[in-house]
């Protein structure tokens, strides 16, 4: 997703885009402002990103433009052994959703109520692949809730737990994507949940393919970065989980994006 929207928040006037990233920062080497340089060691141990880190005033920490770092995952120890350093293919984290098939349930807050048809959408994309994961919504109590959020990024969210549960909160950042038409807030909505269920950026190797700027790596954050067989090595410009979305735009699954969530569920 290109800079100005998947992720968040506008940062060049001068390209012809505004771009969104999924965390989505401006520039790969803007420094981060208010961080502490312990936290942002942790953070690069985890192999993650360390530049334009944005503290949410609550003990956690968005990185590479909607990942969202606890204090608790800032100490934890994740399983590198696993992890393939490719080009720009469909990758996953370690945890999956497990327990198939199963329904998993999607909450809005009533503040988001103006990208009620935008979730529809999103949900609706997953419903038509058949997959052993069903997406509902309810009112309460859902497996994932999405929020509303503030802040220098369109969207964040965070991958599966331990016991193969879905992360459990999308935050959407209703200013940043305010004036953005459906299918677009669409396509942001169905990429977050991507990360609930355990999908990694494509192009988690190198962000400057969608977002621009200098190259940087990903890495396998702790958390995994293991390619899905099947899904082939090369550039994938149209994939719902590349890192940076352009503002307008729409992202349905493409023909590799098919193939990798069949795969895993």
């Amino acid at each position: 997703m290109r800079k100005t929207i998947c992720t968040l928040t506008a940062v060049a006037a001068a390209c012809m885009l505004t771009l969104f990233a999924c965390r989505k920062n401006a520039s790969s080497d803007t420094p981060s402002t208010g961080v502490s340089d312990d936290v942002l060691t942790k953070i690069y141990n985890l192999g993650f990103s360390n530049s334009n880190v944005i503290a949410d005033g609550k003990g956690n920490y968005i990185v590479e433009g909607d990942i969202l770092l606890s204090g608790a995952d800032l100490n934890a120890k994740g399983d590198v052994s696993l992890l393939r350093v490719g080009g720009e293919e469909q990758y996953r984290t370690t945890n999956l959703v497990r327990n198939l098939p199963r329904t998993i349930t999607v909450s809005l807050s009533s503040s988001l109520s103006t990208w009620s048809t935008a979730l529809n959408t999103a949900l609706a994309r997953y419903n038509a692949l058949g997959l052993q994961l069903t997406f509902t919504r309810v009112t309460s109590g859902a497996n994932i809730s999405i929020v509303n959020g503030s802040g220098s990024f369109l969207a964040s969210s965070g991958f599966p737990t331990s016991s193969g549960n879905p992360y459990s909160q999308v935050i959407l950042n209703s200013s940043a994507v305010a004036g953005q038409p459906n299918n677009t807030v669409a396509s942001i909505l169905a990429h977050e949940i991507g990360h609930c269920i355990g999908f990694r950026h494509t192009d988690y190797f190198n962000r400057s393919y969608s977002c621009g700027g200098s190259a940087v790596n990903e890495g396998s954050a702790g958390v995994g970065a293991i390619n899905i067989p099947g899904t082939p090595t090369g550039a994938d410009p149209n994939s719902w989980m590349l890192s940076c979305i352009g503002s307008g735009q729409n992202r349905p699954f493409n023909a590799n994006d098919v193939i990798a969530l069949n795969y895993l569920y």
